[in-house]
């Protein structure tokens, strides 16, 4: 019996598949989900509902006109896209607004670049991104939490016009205005640490990213030069929900360690520079889409040597 085997690589296999990736991050989203419907009352259920809905919908049609088997639907992908679409809507948006963000994030997002693995740009921020630009009153209607008592709606905490007297522990809490999945971050840290226990993600990009953010800001905030509230700056906003969840994504991240904290490094920049010196006050979504696309240039620049050669 001819015991070797010949065959194309790769050599080395794994027990991760897309889709075991796939549902092990929509799980470890869940914390955040429930922190923000109960945050903001179970009407806000609806924008995550309604976010998938449109998203796997969407899918499933585009397959379906390109002669895709149906069963690529359930491998998690179209889930976590509406998952993370609605985590970065306001809590309280009409109905429509999550299934157009839907219906952009898989067609434009993703599945005009050939569909999963293929694309480009985290299709959610393509689709959140595409929303804020067509629809800026409707995105930046924020409500309450459910128990203050003019639950109606206020500016978040890093808009301009806010008053910034929350104090860390709303912040790390969720008691204030923001988008449904973005503002409990004691949620987001429970998920990312089941993600990085998991293996499923590093360090790298996290890392860098937030600690960027945070001496940018700590450096050149609006209290003083070298005297910037960075931790205000690092719990405010998005930036853990984008570091975590979002700027890690494999197919529209870098390669390498080394071009993965190029990366983290690059997004934190570009938010501390929309925060501080733009007009909008968040910049999570547009610098991660921003970098997306010089993922290509920093997988080159940061590849590894090849096993055996000599640099000349």
């Amino acid at each position: 019996m001819n015991k070797l085997t010949v065959s194309p690589s790769p050599h080395i296999k794994s027990s991760q598949t897309t889709k075991k990736i796939m549902w092990t991050v929509v799980i470890s989203l869940i914390p955040a989900g429930i922190a923000g419907v109960y945050i903001f009352g179970i009407s806000s259920l609806n924008v995550i509902a309604l976010s998938i809905l449109s998203c796997i919908f969407t899918e499933a049609l585009v397959l379906k006109f390109r002669n895709k088997g149906p069963k690529a639907v359930l491998d998690g992908s179209a889930i976590l896209t509406g998952l993370l679409l609605a985590y970065n809507l306001p809590p309280q948006t009409p109905f429509w607004i999550p299934i157009v963000g839907g219906m952009v994030s898989i067609v434009l997002g993703k599945q005009i670049f050939g569909g999963l693995g293929q694309n480009i740009f985290n299709p959610a921020l393509v689709g959140r991104a595409f929303l804020q630009i067509s629809w800026p009153v409707y995105m930046t209607a924020w409500k309450n939490p459910r128990w203050w008592p003019d639950a109606i709606s206020s500016a978040t905490p890093l808009a301009k016009e806010a008053v910034t007297n929350f104090s860390y522990m709303d912040l790390f809490l969720g008691n204030r205005p923001g988008s449904l999945g973005e503002i409990c971050v004691i949620a987001l840290l429970i998920g990312a640490l089941f993600l990085l226990v998991t293996k499923i993600i590093s360090l790298h990009i996290p890392l860098s990213y937030i600690g960027t953010v945070g001496i940018i800001t700590w450096v050149f905030g609006k209290e003083g030069f070298f005297k910037g509230d960075f931790i205000f700056n690092i719990l405010a906003g998005g930036i853990i929900l984008g570091a975590f969840f979002m700027a890690t994504d494999y197919v529209t991240s870098p390669l390498t360690k080394k071009g993965k904290i190029v990366f983290g490094i690059g997004c934190g920049i570009l938010t501390a520079i929309i925060r501080l010196r733009g007009s909008y006050p968040e910049g999570v979504c547009y610098s991660i889409l921003f970098m997306n696309a010089a993922v290509p240039i920093i997988d080159r620049f940061t590849k590894t040597k090849k096993y055996g050669l000599i640099k000349k």
